[in-house]
């Protein structure tokens, strides 16, 4: 029995970081019907199609990987493998293989994380919205957050700058209608209405990226060149552009700095009241 074990551990290394490997995991065969789900879990929809077919798979052969759990007072909690204990549930398997981990509220959210992510299951959004949460509710930098879920600072950046989109837009790149590089490339525009048409057009006529890039480039052009009477254009300080970057950053928004004769104005753009609430939370 000790070597399945083994085998399994190893399984265990391959997808979740030493860093937050816990004391003496153990491997236990818990029943189904003891494991609720995490209520942290970045994940929100599973593929009924996809579920089904992997029920049909642990019919045949079992459940081969195990998932991860910590232990509370009434049963067990998962921390990873959601999609494999709802599969087991529906082809009728009366218990699982797991491991049994300590419970740390902060290393149960990064290794849901970590396994979605590395599994390419979690939406752009639903990506989005956890690395949100790592920063809010546990104080991690973005930097720490890329460290964590193994992707550069840039990636994690431009993925949380997908919640500053209009609301429909973003219900568009949930229901896969949309590309996150889609709408990333949505994201120079001001006028979040003309935003959304070019979004819809774009998924209605099944636009490429370089299309749509070129459509907001062209939109910007025309905005620019109906505005007031030209006038020399000035070089901004660097020390502006540089606390713009690291305002933007530290907001997770997109942020204008207005500065001339030593004085200005800074401009904070959000896309609904939620994120304007959010980003007041982190400024008081």
């Amino acid at each position: 029995m000790s070597p399945r074990k083994a085998g399994l551990g190893r399984g265990l290394d391959a997808l979740i970081p030493s860093e937050v490997e816990t004391d003496q995991p153990e491997f236990l065969q818990v029943s189904v019907d003891e494991i609720r789900p995490n209520p942290d879990q970045p994940r929100s929809r599973f593929d009924d199609e996809s579920l089904a077919e992997l029920a049909a798979s642990l019919k045949e052969v079992g459940v081969l990987q195990p998932i991860v759990v910590t232990k509370v007072d009434d049963g067990f909690v998962l921390i990873a493998g959601e999609r494999r204990w709802r599969a087991a549930k529906q082809a009728g398997i009366d218990s699982i293989p797991a491991v049994v981990r300590g419970a740390d509220g902060d290393s149960t959210l990064v290794e849901a994380l970590v396994e979605n992510v590395q599994r390419r299951d979690l939406t752009p959004l639903e990506e989005a919205h956890a690395y949100r949460q790592l920063l809010e509710d546990y104080g991690m930098t973005q930097e720490q957050v890329a460290d964590r879920v193994g992707k550069s600072r840039p990636s994690v950046s431009n993925t949380l700058r997908l919640l500053q989109l209009p609301g429909p837009i973003q219900t568009m790149i949930d229901s896969g209608g949309l590309s996150a590089g889609h709408a990333r490339s949505l994201l120079g525009l001001d006028d979040s209405r003309y935003a959304i048409y070019l979004a819809e057009k774009a998924s209605a006529e099944g636009w490429s990226v370089r299309q749509l890039e070129d459509a907001v480039r062209t939109r910007r052009e025309m905005e620019v060149g109906s505005e007031a009477k030209p006038q020399v254009k000035r070089l901004r300080p660097v020390e502006i552009i540089e606390l713009e970057k690291r305002l933007g950053e530290h907001l997770s928004a997109t942020v204008k700095i207005r500065y001339t004769k030593e004085r200005g104005r800074v401009e904070i753009r959000f896309a609904s009241l939620e994120e304007l609430e959010r980003i007041y939370r982190i400024i008081s």
